[in-house]
């Protein structure tokens, strides 16, 4: 695939270049017959709908023995706010604290971009207590070049 093979070249020309990795860890290798999943999610709480579907589609993935990690960037690192918890509710995609609770039960883990989360002046309180971490574009690309299938919302 075009895709991924631009992605390990982008991916290998930044570790020569020696910029530093952040220690986002990718999931465990899923059971025989079973994908990695990246779900990049830019969408917050300003859809509410889009923003449940990619909580909904995560923890299916998840049920049916994947292993997903969920990369929150832009408006989408808001979605592990308190506040986005107890609102969004999407239009036929339920409730996204609900889906939360199936990912992190299931062995979900959530990347979210430092950068992004400062720039709306959010902190710690999104991750703690949660398997995430913060991380930057590059584990992204490694997440994505990794991954058997990518979804992006």
């Amino acid at each position: 695939m075009f895709k991924r093979g631009v992605l390990r070249a982008l991916l290998a020309l930044l570790a020569g270049a020696g910029i530093a990795r952040a220690q986002a860890q990718a999931p465990a290798a899923p059971a025989a017959g079973r994908k990695r999943f990246l779900v990049h999610v830019t969408t917050g709480p300003q859809d509410p709908t889009k923003a449940a579907l990619a909580f909904l589609v995560a923890a299916t993935a998840l049920k049916q023995g994947h292993a997903v990690t969920l990369f929150l960037a832009g408006e989408g690192v808001r979605l592990l706010s308190a506040e986005a918890l107890a609102s969004v509710e999407g239009q036929g995609t339920g409730r996204l604290s609900a889906h939360l609770t199936e990912i992190l039960a299931l062995g979900g883990r959530f990347a979210l971009s430092g950068m992004s989360a400062r720039a709306r002046g959010l902190g710690d309180d999104l991750i703690a207590g949660r398997p995430a971490e913060f991380a930057q574009p590059d584990v992204l690309v490694r997440l994505a070049a990794e991954a058997d299938v990518v979804i992006t919302y």
